[in-house]
């Protein structure tokens, strides 16, 4: 496509995109939507894992379609959903571990995600989900599926043309490093992980291109330290140590994604830097017609999340659409929409 023709379709997108108040239906070259990653986006995996971090049980889901608690972290869809919605997919990505769908519903969107997990395999295991190590296992066995289905030829054209999203790394910060949970803080420094955690993005992205990986979205590190969880703990103020290592995790990531992007041929790999906007909306949620930034919408709103949302379900607050988290960790569906509707501007609209 000539320079000119393609600076004005993606002018063109742009528009739509900001001028639209639900998220555009893209139409274009966009064959898959492929995730990995953390509780941010698992669609479920965690059902058929014998872990305590699930979410298949109400108040979850409650605003789902069919109010169904189908394992996303949040009272609907998360955001890769609206993504697959925007390229004219599916209206949600289902995961991977579900039994209720096939290769045939697999062959246009797939999650591969597991709360809980992280960059670190260690951030796994501590509370028994699914490493990102075994992800790439099920993507390996998803493949060979897909090319049973489709045919060698086509199924390798359409990962060349899928859209692969990552969101994952909160964890290996919240969960591992800075919660001592493991031996972690004991033999590195913060700095010192953060390398440690690039180091192990690194060697995934440059896995999953050898695995036919070409266009790949690795969404940054948001201010972790406003989390609700750990305002909770520090009389309702945000953690800026943490949101210190995020910032530096991104920076990080960047550099890393950018050298990668440059060195290995037809790599079209971008971070989706998600931190200033997000912030953005704790600091001024009016803005953004929320009412709560510093509190979910589950429970109390400083410490639920899974079962214990579920236990103080007579406590949730009647409208998610206020709030700009569910539990005391993950966004709403109207946040994560918000947060969709602008990384597919500034970030995935760039893979079409």
């Amino acid at each position: 496509m000539p320079v000119a023709a393609s600076s004005t379709r993606f002018l063109l997108l742009s528009l739509l995109l900001l001028s639209s108040p639900a998220v555009a239906v893209v139409r274009a070259r966009v064959t898959a939507l492929i995730v990995f990653g953390d509780s941010t986006v698992d669609a479920g995996n965690n059902n058929a894992v014998p872990t305590a971090v699930r979410s298949n049980f109400p108040p979850y889901g409650r605003d789902f379609p069919g109010g169904r608690a189908t394992g996303r972290f949040c009272n609907g869809r998360v955001a890769t959903d609206f993504y697959s919605e925007a390229f004219g997919l599916r209206p949600f990505v289902p995961a991977y571990l579900d039994p209720a769908y096939g290769i045939r519903d697999f062959a246009v969107g797939v999650c591969f995600a597991s709360a809980g997990s992280g960059l670190d395999v260690a951030t796994a295991g501590v509370f028994s989900v699914i490493p990102l190590s075994k992800q790439v296992d099920y993507f390996r066995d998803y493949k060979a599926r897909l090319a049973e289905h489709l045919g060698a030829a086509e199924a390798r054209a359409v990962l060349a043309d899928a859209v692969f999203a990552i969101s994952i790394g909160t964890n290996d910060f919240i969960e591992n490093y800075f919660a001592l949970t493991t031996a972690r803080f004991l033999e590195f420094t913060v700095g010192d992980y953060t390398d440690f955690l690039i180091g192990l993005a690194r060697s995934f992205l440059v896995e999953l291109y050898g695995l036919g990986a070409r266009k790949i979205g690795f969404t940054g590190l948001g201010a972790m330290g406003c989390l609700p969880i750990e305002r909770g703990r520090r009389v309702m103020l945000c953690i800026e140590e943490y949101n210190a290592a995020a910032r530096s995790f991104n920076a990080k990531l960047r550099d890393m994604v950018d050298e990668l992007a440059d060195s290995l041929p037809g790599a079209q790999f971008r971070v989706a830097e998600v931190y200033g906007f997000f912030t953005g909306i704790l600091q001024n949620p009016a803005s953004y017609g929320f009412v709560k930034a510093s509190r979910g919408c589950c429970g109390t709103g400083l410490y639920e999340m899974g079962y214990t949302c579920s236990e103080w379900d007579a406590l949730t607050c009647a409208d998610a659409n206020r709030y700009v988290f569910w539990d005391a960790v993950h966004p709403t569906e109207r946040a994560n929409k918000i947060i969709a509707e602008y990384l597919m501007n500034t970030t995935f609209s760039h893979f079409l």
